[in-house]
Protein backbone atom coordinates (compact mmCIF):
# COMPACT_ATOMS: atom_id res chain seq x y z
CA UNK A 1 0.00 0.00 0.00
CA UNK A 2 1.47 3.58 -0.94
CA UNK A 3 2.50 6.08 1.78
CA UNK A 4 0.43 8.39 -0.42
CA UNK A 5 3.43 10.96 -0.05
CA UNK A 6 3.09 13.24 -3.00
CA UNK A 7 -0.53 12.90 -2.69
CA UNK A 8 -0.47 13.89 0.80
CA UNK A 9 0.83 17.79 -0.56
CA UNK A 10 -2.29 17.92 -2.48
CA UNK A 11 -4.95 15.78 -1.18
CA UNK A 12 -6.93 19.01 -0.22
CA UNK A 13 -6.79 20.93 -3.40
CA UNK A 14 -8.18 18.25 -5.35
CA UNK A 15 -10.76 16.86 -2.84
CA UNK A 16 -12.44 20.61 -3.48
CA UNK A 17 -15.24 18.69 -4.40
CA UNK A 18 -16.27 16.94 -1.53
CA UNK A 19 -18.65 19.11 0.88
CA UNK A 20 -16.81 17.96 3.96
CA UNK A 21 -19.41 19.71 6.54
CA UNK A 22 -22.59 18.27 4.49
CA UNK A 23 -21.37 14.84 4.30
CA UNK A 24 -20.36 14.70 8.38
CA UNK A 25 -23.80 16.04 8.76
CA UNK A 26 -25.35 13.35 6.63
CA UNK A 27 -23.47 10.58 8.30
CA UNK A 28 -24.78 11.60 11.91
CA UNK A 29 -28.34 12.06 10.97
CA UNK A 30 -27.60 8.55 9.84
CA UNK A 31 -26.06 7.55 13.63
CA UNK A 32 -29.11 9.17 15.06
CA UNK A 33 -31.31 7.43 12.63
CA UNK A 34 -30.53 4.08 13.32
CA UNK A 35 -28.82 4.50 17.02
CA UNK A 36 -27.63 8.10 18.43
CA UNK A 37 -25.00 10.28 18.26
CA UNK A 38 -21.42 8.94 19.34
CA UNK A 39 -19.55 10.42 22.14
CA UNK A 40 -15.88 8.85 21.00
CA UNK A 41 -15.95 8.09 17.32
CA UNK A 42 -13.02 6.25 15.31
CA UNK A 43 -12.47 8.36 11.94
CA UNK A 44 -10.82 5.04 10.44
CA UNK A 45 -8.68 6.06 7.17
CA UNK A 46 -9.16 9.87 8.20
CA UNK A 47 -6.47 11.48 5.82
CA UNK A 48 -5.75 14.90 5.97
CA UNK A 49 -8.32 14.60 8.82
CA UNK A 50 -11.19 16.95 7.39
CA UNK A 51 -13.79 14.85 9.00
CA UNK A 52 -12.15 14.33 11.67
CA UNK A 53 -12.70 17.91 12.31
CA UNK A 54 -16.33 18.10 11.01
CA UNK A 55 -17.12 15.58 13.71
CA UNK A 56 -15.12 17.35 16.83
CA UNK A 57 -16.51 20.33 16.23
CA UNK A 58 -20.09 18.86 16.90
CA UNK A 59 -18.61 17.79 20.30
CA UNK A 60 -17.70 13.95 19.30
CA UNK A 61 -14.54 12.81 20.90
CA UNK A 62 -12.48 11.65 17.81
CA UNK A 63 -9.86 9.12 16.93
CA UNK A 64 -8.28 9.60 13.51
CA UNK A 65 -6.56 6.42 12.56
CA UNK A 66 -4.44 6.80 9.06
CA UNK A 67 -1.89 4.71 7.67
CA UNK A 68 0.26 7.66 6.13
CA UNK A 69 2.81 9.08 8.30
CA UNK A 70 2.23 12.29 5.69
CA UNK A 71 -1.21 12.45 5.65
CA UNK A 72 -1.54 13.00 9.17
CA UNK A 73 1.13 15.52 8.98
CA UNK A 74 -0.99 17.38 7.06
CA UNK A 75 -3.77 16.76 9.07
CA UNK A 76 -1.96 17.84 12.36
CA UNK A 77 -1.27 21.22 10.70
CA UNK A 78 -4.71 21.72 10.81
CA UNK A 79 -5.20 20.24 14.45
CA UNK A 80 -6.23 23.15 16.91
CA UNK A 81 -7.02 22.97 20.96
CA UNK A 82 -10.73 24.18 20.47
CA UNK A 83 -11.22 20.79 18.29
CA UNK A 84 -8.92 18.93 19.23
CA UNK A 85 -8.40 15.38 17.57
CA UNK A 86 -6.35 12.23 18.59
CA UNK A 87 -4.44 11.31 15.48
CA UNK A 88 -2.84 7.96 15.08
CA UNK A 89 -0.70 6.26 12.35
CA UNK A 90 -1.87 2.74 12.24
CA UNK A 91 -2.83 0.49 9.52
CA UNK A 92 -6.41 -0.57 9.13
CA UNK A 93 -5.25 -4.28 9.43
CA UNK A 94 -3.58 -3.69 12.19
CA UNK A 95 -5.69 -1.37 14.16
CA UNK A 96 -4.95 -1.27 18.06
CA UNK A 97 -6.98 1.43 19.80
CA UNK A 98 -6.60 2.73 23.78
CA UNK A 99 -10.48 0.99 24.37
CA UNK A 100 -13.41 0.57 22.92
CA UNK A 101 -15.75 3.54 21.14
CA UNK A 102 -19.38 4.04 20.53
CA UNK A 103 -18.75 4.58 16.83
CA UNK A 104 -17.06 4.24 13.86
CA UNK A 105 -17.07 5.91 10.15
CA UNK A 106 -14.57 5.18 6.87
CA UNK A 107 -15.10 7.83 4.10
CA UNK A 108 -14.53 8.05 0.35
CA UNK A 109 -14.23 5.03 -0.49
CA UNK A 110 -11.14 4.28 1.65
CA UNK A 111 -11.65 0.52 2.25
CA UNK A 112 -10.96 -0.07 -1.51
CA UNK A 113 -7.78 0.96 -0.55
CA UNK A 114 -6.58 -2.13 0.55
CA UNK A 115 -6.77 -4.60 -1.97
CA UNK A 116 -6.50 -7.45 -0.48
CA UNK A 117 -9.42 -8.99 0.64
CA UNK A 118 -7.80 -10.91 3.91
CA UNK A 119 -6.49 -7.38 4.40
CA UNK A 120 -10.07 -6.06 3.99
CA UNK A 121 -12.31 -8.51 5.98
CA UNK A 122 -9.39 -8.09 8.63
CA UNK A 123 -9.46 -4.53 9.20
CA UNK A 124 -13.56 -4.80 9.43
CA UNK A 125 -13.09 -7.27 11.94
CA UNK A 126 -10.20 -5.04 13.65
CA UNK A 127 -13.62 -2.20 13.71
CA UNK A 128 -15.49 -4.61 15.38
CA UNK A 129 -13.35 -5.88 17.78
CA UNK A 130 -13.36 -1.67 19.63
CA UNK A 131 -16.66 -1.01 18.89
CA UNK A 132 -18.98 -1.04 21.67
CA UNK A 133 -21.81 -3.48 21.19
CA UNK A 134 -24.79 -2.57 19.28
CA UNK A 135 -23.00 0.60 18.21
CA UNK A 136 -22.53 1.39 14.30
CA UNK A 137 -19.99 1.12 11.92
CA UNK A 138 -21.26 3.42 9.05
CA UNK A 139 -18.44 3.40 5.88
CA UNK A 140 -18.36 3.97 2.06
CA UNK A 141 -17.22 1.91 -0.89
CA UNK A 142 -16.66 2.87 -4.62
CA UNK A 143 -18.99 0.28 -6.64
CA UNK A 144 -18.07 -1.95 -9.23
CA UNK A 145 -19.77 -0.48 -12.00
CA UNK A 146 -17.93 2.89 -11.12
CA UNK A 147 -14.34 1.02 -11.24
CA UNK A 148 -15.96 -0.23 -14.61
CA UNK A 149 -17.58 2.01 -16.42
CA UNK A 150 -16.62 5.47 -14.59
CA UNK A 151 -12.71 4.98 -13.78
CA UNK A 152 -12.29 2.41 -16.03
CA UNK A 153 -9.17 3.50 -18.62
CA UNK A 154 -10.03 6.68 -18.35
CA UNK A 155 -7.45 9.86 -17.94
CA UNK A 156 -8.58 12.72 -15.93
CA UNK A 157 -6.90 16.47 -16.35
CA UNK A 158 -7.54 18.99 -13.32
CA UNK A 159 -6.29 22.23 -12.73
CA UNK A 160 -6.50 24.27 -9.14
CA UNK A 161 -5.00 26.84 -7.95
CA UNK A 162 -2.12 26.83 -10.08
CA UNK A 163 -1.46 23.03 -9.73
CA UNK A 164 -2.23 20.24 -12.99
CA UNK A 165 -3.60 17.14 -11.85
CA UNK A 166 -3.56 13.83 -14.58
CA UNK A 167 -5.12 11.08 -13.08
CA UNK A 168 -4.77 8.39 -15.75
CA UNK A 169 -6.67 4.69 -14.74
CA UNK A 170 -5.77 0.94 -15.81
CA UNK A 171 -9.07 -1.30 -15.11
CA UNK A 172 -8.53 -4.92 -14.81
CA UNK A 173 -11.54 -6.46 -14.84
CA UNK A 174 -10.49 -10.05 -13.84
CA UNK A 175 -9.20 -8.17 -10.27
CA UNK A 176 -11.68 -5.51 -10.23
CA UNK A 177 -9.07 -3.57 -9.51
CA UNK A 178 -8.31 0.21 -10.78
CA UNK A 179 -4.65 0.98 -10.97
CA UNK A 180 -4.26 5.22 -11.28
CA UNK A 181 -1.08 7.21 -11.82
CA UNK A 182 -1.22 10.91 -10.70
CA UNK A 183 1.04 13.23 -11.98
CA UNK A 184 1.30 16.61 -10.38
CA UNK A 185 2.67 19.65 -12.02
CA UNK A 186 3.49 22.96 -10.17
CA UNK A 187 5.88 25.53 -11.60
CA UNK A 188 7.09 23.66 -14.38
CA UNK A 189 7.45 20.92 -11.54
CA UNK A 190 6.01 17.03 -11.79
CA UNK A 191 5.58 14.37 -8.47
CA UNK A 192 4.40 11.41 -9.39
CA UNK A 193 1.84 8.90 -7.27
CA UNK A 194 0.62 5.64 -7.47
CA UNK A 195 -2.67 4.33 -6.29
CA UNK A 196 -4.72 1.29 -6.39
CA UNK A 197 -8.13 0.19 -5.66
CA UNK A 198 -10.05 -2.89 -5.27
CA UNK A 199 -13.99 -3.13 -5.66
CA UNK A 200 -15.43 -5.48 -3.75
CA UNK A 201 -19.54 -6.90 -4.96
CA UNK A 202 -21.88 -7.36 -2.23
CA UNK A 203 -21.63 -10.33 -1.17
CA UNK A 204 -17.55 -10.15 -0.27
CA UNK A 205 -18.84 -7.35 1.68
CA UNK A 206 -21.68 -9.39 3.36
CA UNK A 207 -19.06 -12.38 4.37
CA UNK A 208 -16.54 -9.58 5.60
CA UNK A 209 -19.61 -7.86 7.74
CA UNK A 210 -20.82 -11.69 8.75
CA UNK A 211 -17.27 -12.82 9.83
CA UNK A 212 -16.86 -9.53 12.13
CA UNK A 213 -20.09 -9.80 13.87
CA UNK A 214 -21.27 -6.78 12.38
CA UNK A 215 -24.87 -6.67 11.30
CA UNK A 216 -26.08 -5.03 8.02
CA UNK A 217 -28.92 -2.11 9.33
CA UNK A 218 -29.48 -0.80 5.63
CA UNK A 219 -27.34 0.31 2.26
CA UNK A 220 -28.03 3.80 0.75
CA UNK A 221 -26.71 5.20 -2.30
CA UNK A 222 -24.53 8.34 -1.78
CA UNK A 223 -25.42 10.86 0.47
CA UNK A 224 -29.25 9.50 0.75
CA UNK A 225 -31.60 7.49 2.36
CA UNK A 226 -32.59 5.54 -0.55
CA UNK A 227 -31.72 1.95 -1.83
CA UNK A 228 -28.66 2.42 -4.51
CA UNK A 229 -29.61 2.71 -8.18
CA UNK A 230 -28.13 0.31 -10.63
CA UNK A 231 -25.66 2.76 -11.64
CA UNK A 232 -24.86 3.95 -8.23
CA UNK A 233 -20.63 4.93 -8.05
CA UNK A 234 -20.54 4.79 -4.21
CA UNK A 235 -22.94 3.06 -1.50
CA UNK A 236 -23.21 3.46 1.92
CA UNK A 237 -23.35 1.02 4.30
CA UNK A 238 -25.01 1.28 8.35
CA UNK A 239 -23.85 -1.77 10.11
CA UNK A 240 -24.61 -2.36 13.77
CA UNK A 241 -22.35 -4.58 15.78
CA UNK A 242 -23.82 -7.40 17.64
Amino acid sequence: MSSYKNFSLFYDLFTYNVNYKKRAKYLLKLFEKFDRKPTLLLDLACGTGNFSFEFAKKGIEVIGVDMSEDMLCEANLKNTQKNKVLFLCQRAEELELYGTVDGAVCCLDSLNHIIDYEGFKKSIANVSLFLEPERLFIFDVNTPYKHQFVLGNNTFKIRKKGVTCIWENKFSKEKNLVDTHLTFIQNGNALTQDIMERAYGEEEIKVALNEAGLEILAVYGENTFKSPKEKSCRNVYITRKA
